[in-house]
């Protein structure tokens, strides 16, 4: 059964749009037509789920299965939390409203160490029992299969194996599909959720965690007899076709269509737990790259896209790609950001292909401050090629620049520390040139912490240490100018490293944190309570010993005297049981060249570096060579040129009541684009189309009568103008009329005069007709009616509400009691409330009265109305009955 969500996602609720699982690209597939039913879930808040490539590839591939389907579920923000939780609701996936039990397997992104007790609180809200022990004696028909992927999951499993029927390890885009047939043939032979799993145990990537055992060194061994004793990590290749998809209402994170170019990086950076847990590096075909991004700007109607890959200039055909796309979008107003990049490898070639309409912000990642930390943890950087780099951008045009350093690495000194700030003041002088803006900064300093799988997972970082360490960094920042700095939280970096090197003895100290309020705990704004929550759990959980170890620093591997002695490197971990392609022997041989400060080339270019990777099971290395560089056919300016103006009657009906004004405009930038509507543009260094909305229509509210003018750079026929843009409207957004007014004519905010409202109102005395006409009355007949109200600058401020009321009807009293009314509405801040019409009721009847439905069925404007503008101007397009 559905939820009832109309009761649940009303006005009080921040950002309702979230959960409406109505946006451009959602898959609505007839429940009754599927065999195995999904839910992707990412236990974080909708502007960060949404806008994750991995999450949307997953969703399109599952819902392009036969007799599948996959719906999405989000960690709801704090004010539906509560509500879900007051009303006993459980939690609903956003497209069907179904509660997450209905469905047969649900499956977690975790992507950071700290994620799991989101995961526990979304298990909670949709009143599923948290462990896999609870529900081993369950049918999938009662409670779902739940498993988590992404790279913690991967990485090591281990203290979240408490709360998971299995694991995906790897890459997903070809696993998942082969994991809904096995559950589909399995739900046909009417298996147990037992021997469901042990099919599931057959297929190379997944992991399930309870047919093995944790021994008392914390090592997993088999449990039963017919599961594999290492467990396969899954490689695939790009799929970059499957990252069009959701268009979201609302502002995401990263609001742009996101396409990758390469998976993958093997530049062997001995910090770096995705480089080696994605190796093989895989590059994507270019053509295909060039024709995912054109289709899906235009299918999209997003103004910016984005290129991604844990280093995008080692995708050698960056320069002639990007040129290309640029080439072919310059007339649509486009963007172009690239998350990663390597400073060594930035040039004018890939300087030439970013920004569009506004300039791209630049990060670069020299890590350390000098260049003998950066051979120790191989970073492949040198000074001058780092120079190189930042003098390139300075000399394009930028003026600001993003670096990202690490204190607390493996080796390094208070000199290496210095180094930082030494380093910076050193670019800044050498990026300076009269008469220009020097070069600033904006630096943010993070704490390494040690992961799995890689050479540094053997050593410990100090608290203590990287709280003097970032001390001794402030301290020296404060004598440089044009600088902005950013320290990540120590106990953050403590919290990490003690669960993401844990064993399963941790499963209860998450569960533990998550019941003491740890929830988001990434988010600055939770930090405190969460830290409380896990240092009670951890104390709780008789584990302080450990956690003082890393506070203190457990075992410095260059600090060992004998930093290769088999009681330290051989010992055996709680993730050795995951094959993820590189082999400990190579990892404890990268380690000690670490010491000795010597590099490995980077073996997409270079030769083999021998980690074990390639071969059967994982693949190769798979590098395109650069290509030729298309010519620049010129840069294209926003047009700016007005000759048209459009002014247009439309609605916001239903559901599209809870998005706000903002997102409305965004709706119709991204409508007109892809219906590929010549839209002028503003002028200035942040050119925005020329959307000019009459009026702010309040969250919750509906209305049949909204205004919008558009101004277009090249004149169309009006009604080739609506079926264009209609087509490109959610149905919730219908278009009543168009006219074209002139454009020596006020805008239509600037004409706003009156605007007319249906309310139904909450009473207990909704029947008694006669009164209402009489109270109605005794309203108009009202000379005076003061109110105070604050202005923006905190002054109060009286105002007759009798003055702006121009007429007021009552429309019916059984079921509901119905008013209309019409008052002023101008731009200038003279405006009737509804709630202004309220408390005027209030006053006369001397009952309680509230607000239910509010719909505004009409704005007057000064101008003449469409009806008396020439007809050969006017079309008249889906109109009002």
């Amino acid at each position: 059964m559905t939820v009832a969500i109309e009761s649940l996602l009303t006005p009080d609720i921040n950002k309702p749009a979230r959960y409406l699982g109505n946006e451009l690209g959602a898959v609505h597939k007839p429940w009754d037509s599927a065999d195995v039913r999904w839910v992707l879930t990412y236990p974080e808040v909708y502007e960060v789920g949404a806008s994750n490539l991995g999450h949307i590839i997953l969703y399109n591939i599952l819902n392009a299965q036969p007799r599948q389907l996959c719906d999405r579920a989000y960690l709801p923000a704090r004010d539906l939390a509560e509500k879900l939780q007051q009303t006993h609701t459980p939690l609903f996936a956003v497209e069907s409203k179904r509660s997450l039990r209905e469905f047969d397997i649900l499956g977690f992104s975790l992507s950071y160490e700290l994620g799991a007790t989101n995961i526990l609180a979304m298990l909670d809200l949709a009143q599923i029992p948290l462990t896999w022990q609870e529900r081993q004696n369950t049918s999938i028909n009662d409670i779902p299969l739940i498993f988590a992927g992404g790279q913690t999951a991967t990485s090591n499993p281990e203290p979240y194996a408490d709360f998971f029927d299995f694991i995906a390890l790897g890459d997903g885009e070809e696993l998942l599909p082969e994991i809904g047939l096995v559950l589909e043939q399995g739900k046909a032979a009417g298996l147990s959720r037992r021997d469901l799993l042990l099919d599931l145990a057959q297929v190379p990537g997944v992991y399930v965690p309870q047919f093995y055992e944790m021994a008392a060194d914390g090592s997993v061994h088999p449990l039963v007899s017919d599961v594999p004793p290492r467990i396969l990590r899954r490689v695939s290749p790009p799929m970059p076709s499957y990252a069009i998809g959701l268009v979201p209402y609302i502002q995401t994170v990263h609001d742009r269509l996101t396409v990758e170019i390469r998976r993958g990086c093997t530049r062997g950076c001995r910090f770096c737990q995705p480089g080696m847990l994605t190796r093989p590096a895989r590059d994507v075909d270019p053509d295909q790259v060039i024709d995912a991004i054109e289709t899906g700007m235009r299918a999209t109607g997003y103004n910016e896209f984005s290129l991604l890959s844990l280093s995008c200039s080692d995708y050698l055909a960056l320069p002639a790609v990007g040129m290309e796309i640029k080439n072919r979008l310059k007339d649509e107003n486009i963007s172009l950001s690239l998350p990663s990049q390597r400073v060594d490898r930035f040039d004018e070639n890939i300087a030439h292909i970013l920004g569009g309409t506004r300039q791209a912000g630049l990060t670069f990642a020299p890590e350390a401050g000098t260049q003998r930390l950066r051979d120790i943890i191989n970073k492949g950087l040198t000074n001058d090629e780092l120079l190189r780099g930042v003098k390139t951008a300075y000399d394009q045009g930028w003026n600001k620049i993003k670096l990202y350093f690490m204190i607390g690495l493996p080796g390094e000194t208070d000199g290496d520390v210095l180094g930082i700030a030494e380093t910076i003041r050193w670019l800044k002088r050498e990026c300076w040139v009269k008469g220009r803006k020097p070069m600033n900064f904006n630096v943010t300093i993070s704490n390494f912490t040690p992961k799995p799988h890689t050479p540094f997972q053997w050593h410990s970082v100090s608290t203590s240490e990287l709280e003097r360490k970032q001390a001794l960094l402030k301290a020296e920042f404060r004598t440089i100018k044009g600088l902005k700095t950013n320290f990540t939280d120590v106990r953050i970096s403590a919290m990490e490293d003690f669960v993401g090197r844990g064993d399963r003895r941790l499963g209860k100290v998450i569960q533990r944190a998550w019941e003491l309020g740890a929830r988001e705990d990434s988010w600055w704004e939770s930090l405190d309570r969460a830290y409380g929550a896990w240092t009670e759990a951890i104390s709780e959980a008789g584990l302080t010993w450990k956690y003082r170890q890393v506070e203190a620093g457990e075992w410095n591997v260059f600090a060992s005297p004998s930093p290769e002695d088999p009681t330290s490197l051989d010992a055996l971990l709680p993730w050795d049981h995951l094959d993820t392609g590189i082999s400990k022997t190579w990892l404890k041989e990268d380690l000690a060249r670490a010491l000795e400060a010597a590099t490995v080339p980077d073996c997409s270019f270079d030769g083999c570096s021998h980690c074990g990777v390639c071969g059967q099971n994982f693949g190769h290395n798979v590098v395109v060579p650069p290509q030729p560089i298309p010519a620049f056919v010129g840069e294209h300016r926003p047009p700016q040129e007005r000759v048209q103006r459009l002014r247009v009657w439309f609605g916001k009906l239903d559901s599209l009541a809870l998005i706000s004004h903002l997102d409305l405009v965004r709706l119709f930038d991204r409508a007109l684009r892809r219906a590929s509507l010549p839209i002028a543009f503003t002028g200035g260094f942040h050119p925005g189309p020329r959307i000019s909305p009459a009026s702010a229509l309040p969250l919750g509210m509906t209305s049949r009568g909204e205004i919008v003018d558009f101004e277009l750079h090249q004149a169309l026929d009006l009604e080739d103008f609506g079926d264009r843009l209609r087509a490109q409207l959610p149905p919730e957004i219908p278009l009543y009329r168009i006219a074209e007014i002139p454009l020596k004519d006020p805008a239509a905010t600037q004409a706003l005069e009156t605007a007319t409202y249906e309310l139904t109102l909450n009473t207990s005395h909704s029947g008694d007709g006669d009164n209402w006409q009489r109270w109605i009355q005794e309203v108009l007949n009202l000379r005076q009616f003061d109110h105070e109200t604050i202005t923006k600058s905190g002054k109060t401020k009286r105002i007759n509400l009798r003055d702006r009321l121009l007429d007021l009807n009552l429309m019916a009293t059984d079921p509901q009691l119905k008013v209309s009314y019409r008052g002023q509405c101008r731009n200038d801040g003279t405006f009737l409330r509804p709630e202004h019409v309220v408390l005027m009721l209030e006053a006369i009847t001397g009952l309680d009265l509230s607000l239910g439905a509010v719909c505004r069925t009409g704005l007057d404007l000064a101008t003449p109305t469409p009806e008396a503008v020439d007809s050969e101007t006017v079309q008249i397009v889906n109109p009002i009955n």
